[in-house]
């Protein structure tokens, strides 16, 4: 709704107008509602009124059918493509206090600059569509009024207050997984910093736990870097048959074991991954990592020392200390990406402003080492100006953005895929949990992992006032950084 030449406006793939819509689709399709267009289907299968559906999209296409599936039990199968588990995380990510999935106790960092693209091409369509429903643009234009003000509070204060969390959390599938039945072959991009592979995982977990059958691929592109798959993964442009490419042959499978019910029909693998240092020719099956399971990998732990150093014995510790400050007023010292560009070349270099980040600094790696899954990190932060003003509120928490840098050995810095974890501490008197962003990626020999907590990014809002921190090592309780690694000796 609201996109393209539909009527209505904008409601975020709610289920209580996307999904009744989408529902009126089905009965449609059952011959429950009447035809009124003067077209003719051609062929429907059906049992009485219930007729053989599939669903596919991705985005606001993949959101809409978890919408559907939960009101209408005759949809039979389920591919969701980058997509969210919870639209709060998604524009206001907070990385640490996770109740369940993606959803957090403390409200996060407003994701301002894929917000206000979001809501630009969101009224654009509502400008071009005008002549299909001039409604669509009265009041906030082309979405529903509770969005507009949910833009302007996040704008004003950084953060959701809780008819903002309460309003995207509505429209998102964390609310209402139980009543989603359908098979869901769940897709989400590696290149993604919008919906990113957090999200996925967390529909996945919920959908497994409560019996739904699913399975998960992590494929090469999202939102970001132009949204372009790789080399015989899909062809979006309908030129190459879906059997000549990876998704599109998993996506047929699925919907002949599910709408069809042939169930000779294999799915595939529980669990594939899109590894980008694979070479091949022709179809990209070769480039997918497969399991049985998610996760796939092991831990391994690197433990913050001195001045700077990533260990890996917990023994090697050494006591010493890092400081630093974001800057007055809010503005940004660190830079990751501009949304807009979604990572292309055209963008700049990620950067860190000199004393408004703190790094710790790995070994040279003794041989190449492959992450997949979500690193973790566990540390204290030592704040005297966030203790006193965190009893105010979010607006009083500590803003952090953690992130894993690449160096090669002449020194190049590489943010892989452009993703950083914010975080708005709950507690900056307790330990701190932080979930970095999900990732698949091989280090090559010779280069050095490098873990980065800055004060700011341009891509977010953060802290206003002065919030100066202090990082300590301290051998008898080091902070601990934790790689989930596939394969590979690690650093020395």
């Amino acid at each position: 709704l609201g996109f393209g030449g539909s009527g209505c406006k904008i409601t975020l793939d709610d289920p209580d107008y996307d999904g009744k819509a989408a529902k009126q689709l089905v009965d449609y399709l059952a011959g429950i509602k009447p035809d009124t267009t003067g077209q003719r289907l051609n062929l429907v299968a059906k049992t009485g009124t219930d007729p053989k559906v599939g669903m596919i999209g991705g985005s606001y296409g993949g959101e809409v059918q978890f919408a559907a599936a939960s009101l209408d039990s005759r949809i039979d199968a389920l591919v969701p493509l980058i997509t969210w588990n919870d639209l709060a995380y998604s524009l206001a990510p907070n990385n640490t206090s996770f109740t369940r999935g993606v959803t957090y106790a403390t409200p996060g960092v407003h994701k301002k600059e894929w917000t206000s693209l979001f809501f630009g091409v969101g009224i654009r369509d509502g400008i071009t569509g005008a002549t299909v429903d001039p409604s669509r643009d009265v009041g906030c234009p082309n979405f529903a009024d509770q969005a507009c003000l949910a833009k302007a509070q996040l704008d004003a204060t950084g953060y959701p207050d809780q008819a903002t969390l309460d309003f995207s959390r509505h429209a998102s599938v964390t609310s209402y997984a139980a009543r989603v039945h359908a098979p869901t072959l769940l897709v989400q991009g590696q290149k993604d910093t919008l919906f990113n592979l957090q999200e996925a995982v967390a529909t996945y977990r919920r959908l497994q736990a409560q019996g739904t059958p699913t399975k998960m691929i992590w494929q090469s592109w999202g939102h970001s870097f132009g949204g372009t798959p790789a080399a015989g993964e899909l062809d979006l442009s309908g030129t190459t048959s879906l059997r000549a490419t990876y998704l599109g042959g998993r996506f047929l499978d699925w919907f002949n074991r599910y709408v069809k019910g042939d169930t000779t029909v294999a799915t595939g693998p529980q669990f594939a991954y899109f590894r980008d240092w694979v070479g091949y020719t022709g179809i990209a099956t070769p480039a997918y990592g497969t399991s049985s399971a998610y996760p796939v990998a092991a831990p391994l732990r690197l433990y913050l020392s001195g001045a700077g150093d990533l260990v890996r014995s917990s023994l090697s510790v050494k006591a010493s200390s890092q400081s630093y400050a974001n800057a007055p007023g809010g503005a940004a010292t660190s830079y990751s990406e501009t949304s807009s560009q979604g990572g292309q070349t055209t963008d700049l270099p990620p950067t860190d402003g000199p004393g408004t980040f703190a790094a710790w600094t790995s070994q040279p790696l003794s041989g190449p080492t492959v992450t997949v899954g979500m690193p973790t990190l566990v540390v204290r932060l030592t704040s005297a100006a966030a203790l006193a003003t965190q009893g105010s509120g979010a607006a009083g928490k500590l803003v952090v953005f953690a992130k894993l840098y690449d160096i090669a050995p002449d020194g190049t810095k590489t943010l892989h895929n452009r993703l950083i974890s914010p975080v708005r501490v709950t507690d900056v008197s307790q330990v701190v949990h932080i979930e970095l962003p999900g990732v698949v990626q091989r280090w090559s020999t010779g280069h050095r992992i490098q873990l980065v907590l800055a004060a700011s990014d341009a891509a977010y809002a953060g802290n206003a006032a002065v919030l100066p921190v202090t990082v300590t090592s301290d051998p008898s309780h080091p902070g601990v950084l934790t790689l989930p690694v596939l394969s590979g000796p690690g650093p020395r």
